[in-house]
């Protein structure tokens, strides 16, 4: 970390991808999409970091479309490039940052917060290589169908060199059988 984010108070939030503000076993990486899962994942990320005495590093992936629909509704078009592109990573790191530091006022926690073009699974698992832990949030679906972790956290329970903590949805949200 440089020498000015090194002196902010525990609660100091620190943007974008400082590699020494996220980097070693003194972290706990949380996927971050805007779900109701990854908001409660969040915040059992900055509490167990609260009580470790590490960081919190949130990292939001995303992708855009493939193809847009052209004005006809018939002729696929290509996806954003060049200005469109920079735009939807500049939101997609608003997007991270303003849930990071929403999360970690109060707590006395630092935070790194990220977005990342890709796949989510990958970048979770490549994020986390080296951490203390990651976090992810469930969509449960309720009864059986709730027993299944989503395809994200199923990947990244399978490869990621840390420890996993998979937190499911808030219980508000669950389907009740």
């Amino acid at each position: 970390m440089s020498e000015n984010q090194s002196a902010r108070e525990p609660e100091a939030t620190d943007s974008g991808t400082d590699p020494d503000a996220s980097s070693g076993a003194g972290r706990i990486v949380v996927g971050v999409d805007g779900s109701e899962g990854s908001l409660a994942a969040l915040g059992w990320a900055v509490a167990e970091a609260k009580l470790r005495g590490v960081r919190v590093h949130a990292v939001l992936a995303w992708q855009p479309p493939e193809f847009y629909p052209a004005p006809n509704g018939w002729t696929p078009r290509r996806g954003p490039s060049g200005e469109s592109a920079q735009q939807l990573a500049d939101a997609a790191l608003a997007e991270v940052t303003g849930h990071g530091e929403a999360a970690v006022v109060g707590e006395g926690v630092k935070i790194s917060c990220e977005a990342l073009e890709g796949h989510p699974a990958q970048i979770l698992v490549l994020s986390a290589e080296g951490a203390a832990m990651v976090v992810v949030g469930s969509r449960g679906h309720g009864g059986f169908v709730g027993v299944l972790l989503g395809s994200v956290s199923q990947h990244v329970v399978a490869h990621a060199d840390c420890p996993v903590v998979v937190i499911p949805e808030p219980a508000a949200d669950r389907i009740r059988s």
